[in-house]
């Protein structure tokens, strides 16, 4: 792994707000409110990346008990974030449209876990971004490119070349690449390849965030973990 430097919230002050790129109640677990950087590692421009997902009331991804998540799997497009829309964030243009990827079609938490580690211990840069992202869609909007990860197969509708508006569908969540459940992994970068670029701070902009159990309205908001997220409109 690439070494990665420390930071802190005030690397943030500067972040750039986009739009939330899905629909509806969302979590992120990984997110830079947390540490930076949030995925452990400037490796890939992850620095300040953001790992987007859905559960229930029982904190859940799956409808079924945990107990069965853990020992027996479930199925990956039974997930709540699985084929859920997700949308650019910006006007731009596609620079990268990636699709064919396969899924496993039943998700085993612990064994996901365990690939998970193991590909962030042995990647090879050599093997690029998509041994490790899946489908994936990278957008380019000026200086700023966004990134949208581990979406599912055959569900990418851009091409590369393609120009984009803010709010257009691109593809759909999936559990491509090195994923341990369905989500979306989605940063922002200062070039359009992430195996040079450098990740750029991000926040989300005109959505709302639950805190106290009450839905607060942010111009630019950069949820923690227990924080639910969700766009207005």
């Amino acid at each position: 792994m690439a070494a990665s430097s420390r930071g802190d919230r005030s690397e943030l002050d500067g972040a750039i707000a986009v739009p939330f790129p899905l629909r509806g109640e969302w979590r992120a677990p990984t997110t830079p409110a947390r540490m930076i950087p949030s995925h452990g590692t400037d490796l890939l421009a992850q620095r300040y990346a953001f790992d987007l997902l859905q559960v229930d009331k029982r904190e859940s991804i799956h409808p079924a008990s945990k107990l069965r998540m853990y020992l027996l799997g479930v199925p990956t497009r039974e997930c709540y974030a699985w084929g859920q829309p997700v949308h650019a964030v910006l006007d731009g243009e596609v620079v990268v449209a990636s699709d064919g990827a396969p899924e496993p079609g039943y998700l085993h938490v612990v064994r996901g876990l365990a690939g998970v580690l193991w590909t962030a211990f042995t990647f090879d840069p050599a093997k690029g971004f998509g041994s490790v992202a899946g489908n994936h869609v990278i957008i380019g909007h000026g200086a700023t490119y966004s990134a949208y990860v581990h979406l599912a197969p055959g569900s990418v509708v851009v091409r590369s070349g393609q120009a984009v508006r803010a709010g257009d569908v691109i593809g759909r969540v999936g559990h491509t690449g090195n994923s341990t459940s369905p989500h979306l992994h989605f940063q922002l970068m200062d070039g359009p390849d992430p195996m040079t670029a450098a990740g750029l701070p991000c926040a989300f902009s005109d959505v709302e965030v639950k805190r106290g159990g009450r839905w607060v309205h942010e111009a630019r908001a950069i949820p923690d973990r227990s924080e639910p997220i969700r766009s207005i409109g």
